[in-house]
């Protein structure tokens, strides 16, 4: 038996789904499924209705590649082809000692009508004993079309609601997959802020460099400057990058409330008031007197 199909999906798309054994056996025409079987071995029940009858089988469907067409990758081949999966599918009646056994090759090609999508190229070989052998052949040849055809449709539907999970490819290395070298010490980068925090430590608003002040040496660096250069060339870099920030960088201390500051700062302003209340009662008292 030979017939051809139409999905409107690209040609990878619908090789990698009839790859699936557990999606084949669900678009599969009246198939029911047992909720224990095995993904890559589904098993349940079949109704097939052939004529004026129908008949019922349990059996199992098994899903493998055929060849490459010489690709190393099984999904394309010459002309955009890609390489035929073989479904292979057997069972025994429920009422009655007959049997079926069949094997499918599905090859997927390129399509372009009615739309972009894929034609799967099905040739079939049926082996069978008790009622569908007792079949008319014209009637088994149209039962088989029509239950492909319901199949194509059932695989697009599925596609559209559980899409494949597309093979990963080689990733290219992005910027920010480079590893960064680290950066050489250098005890001597962190000069110049110590420096700038020594100038304002000692009074000189205008940072190093400045002149005008009593404490300036020859080449306009003053005398504490002059120290911490020399103190910080002597330092590592490991001591510079942890050394607490001092100057005008130095964290300022959160005050603390409750503290003694705050009785005395208002201890000058009452007694000057109680100072003067005292003054004028003095003055009112000799008035009157």
């Amino acid at each position: 038996m030979e017939h051809e199909v139409y999905v409107p999906f690209p040609v990878g798309t619908v090789r990698q789904a009839l790859t699936e054994p557990e999606r084949v056996a669900r678009c599969v025409p009246g198939v029911q499924l047992d909720a224990d079987a095995a993904p890559h071995r589904p098993e349940g029940r079949l109704r097939l209705r052939i004529g004026g009858s129908t008949i019922t089988y349990r059996g199992a469907l098994t899903v493998g590649g055929g060849p490459d067409d010489g690709q190393g990758d099984g999904t394309s081949g010459a002309g955009g082809t890609a390489a035929p999966v073989i479904i292979e599918a057997s069972g025994t009646e429920i009422r009655g000692e007959g049997s079926v056994a069949l094997t499918l090759t599905v090859r997927p090609t390129p399509a372009a009508e009615p739309a972009p999508g894929t034609t799967l190229v099905c040739t079939g070989a049926v082996r069978s004993e008790g009622r569908l052998a007792a079949a008319d052949g014209r009637s088994a040849a149209a039962a088989g079309r029509r239950l492909l055809d319901r199949f194509a449709e059932n695989l697009a539907v599925d596609l559209t609601d559980r899409p494949v999970e597309e093979a990963p490819g080689p990733v290219a290395p992005g910027l920010f997959d480079t590893e960064v070298p680290p950066s050489s010490p250098d005890p001597l980068g962190d000069v110049d802020d110590v420096l700038e925090e020594a100038a304002f430590a000692a009074g000189d608003e205008d940072g190093p460099g400045a002149t005008g002040g009593p404490e300036e040496l020859s080449g306009g660096v003053p005398a504490e400057a002059a120290h911490a250069r020399r103190t910080m060339i002597g330092r590592s870099a490991e001591e510079v990058d942890h050394a607490p920030p001092r100057g005008r960088y130095a964290p300022v201390p959160a005050p603390e409330p409750g503290g003694s500051s705050v009785p005395l700062r208002w201890a000058a302003p009452a007694a000057a008031v109680v100072l003067a209340s005292a003054v004028v009662v003095g003055r009112v008292l000799r008035r009157r007197r």
